[in-house]
Order: C-alpha cells, then structure tokens, then sequence
C-alpha cells in the first residue's frame, strides 16, 4: 500500500492545477468528483438503485442520469439526499480504495472537495489543503463554471469553512492565483512527500 495523500479545498481553489503539476512529477491522481461521475453510468448498480429509489423520471432518454432533476428534487426534499448518499457513498468509496490499490506512483493522491466533510480523509495517510481567499474562488468558479457569484456563495457557504479546514490540514498552501507561486510551494512539498512514502512504505 503506497503513501496516500489527500488534497482538498474550497471550490476554485485550484485543486485541479495542483493536481495537475503533481501528475506532472509522474503522481497518479484519483479525483472524487470523477468517481462520483463513474459510479452512475449507465449499467452501474448505483444508477440502477437510484432508479429504484426515486424512479424512471432520473434517467434521461439516453439512460444517463438527469443530474439537474435530481438536484433539483434534492433541494426541494432535503431527506432525498440521504437516501440518494446512501447510495452512493459505498460505491465511491470501494472505487477509490480500489484505484488507490491500484496505483503505481511512488505515493498516491487522492483529491476531494469534500475530503473532511465526509469519511474519505480515513483512507488517506495525510491531508493538504489548496487554500484561496473568498475573492479569488469567487472569480476563477465563475470564470469555469459560468456560474454567477451568487451561486457560488451559496457554495462555499455549504462547504467547511476555510478556518475549519486549515486546523485540519496536515499542510496547507496558499494559492494566490499564480501558477509559479504554486508550483515554488508544492516543489519541496512533493520532496516531503517521496521522503514519507520510502520511511513508512
């Protein structure tokens, strides 16, 4: 079992440009978000039993999930979510233990915007945190996403607040939006990092 580190932040933190750079160093990365997406494909057992759990209006004509229904009845019926995490948070789970077995690299990243919030920071060895004042997630999510600032507010309001995360993070780096500054912070990090995978593993 291979070093495991999990990566985490608010939404437009830039997890994904940290991710990015230590792919770059030859890390294998799991993204939660893409997992997620993963397990409800058509003929997976997870979209099956959301299927049988809410009915056939969550399927679209193709069979893919209608994510925009089912958010949309999630947040006009709140007790939905649970049945809907009771789903799919085992199968998540057992899909990234399994890739993390998987994975090759001299340690393994796992990265999860909600890597506190729910139980996957038990299956990492240590945690970092891409942290980002309000402004900036503010102005690159809605760069991305298209989304206006409202929304994105309402985001990050939902998520752990930035204080709870940084007492949690084993490590912590700030991201003021600068690719080089970025990658100067995470260099002797990913050193730190090769050093624990040869002591503990």
């Amino acid at each position: 079992m291979s070093f495991i580190l999990g990566i985490t932040g608010g939404i437009g933190s830039g997890k994904s440009a940290a991710t990015q750079w230590f792919e770059s160093q030859g890390i294998t990365v799991i993204d939660a978000d893409i997992v997620a997406r993963e397990i409800v494909e058509p003929g997976q057992p997870s979209l099956q039993a959301i299927q049988q759990s809410f009915g056939d209006w969550v399927l679209l004509e193709d069979g893919n999930l209608n994510r925009r229904a089912l958010r949309e009845y999630i947040f006009q019926f709140p007790e939905a979510r649970q049945t809907l995490e009771k789903i799919t948070h085992p199968a998540i789970r057992q899909s990234i233990i399994q890739q993390l077995q998987q994975a090759k690299s001299p340690y393994v990243i796992l990265v999860s915007p909600l890597l506190f919030e729910t139980n996957q920071h038990e299956l990492v060895h240590h945690t970092l945190l891409i942290d980002a004042d309000e402004q900036i997630q503010l102005q690159r999510a809605s760069q991305r996403d298209g989304q206006n600032e409202e929304q994105i507010r309402k985001i990050i309001a939902a998520q752990m607040s930035r204080t709870q995360k940084q007492q949690l993070a084993n490590d912590t780096v700030l991201n003021d939006g600068l690719l080089e500054h970025l990658h100067l912070q995470l260099k002797p990090l990913h050193l730190k990092y090769l050093q624990r995978a040869e002591q503990v593993f």
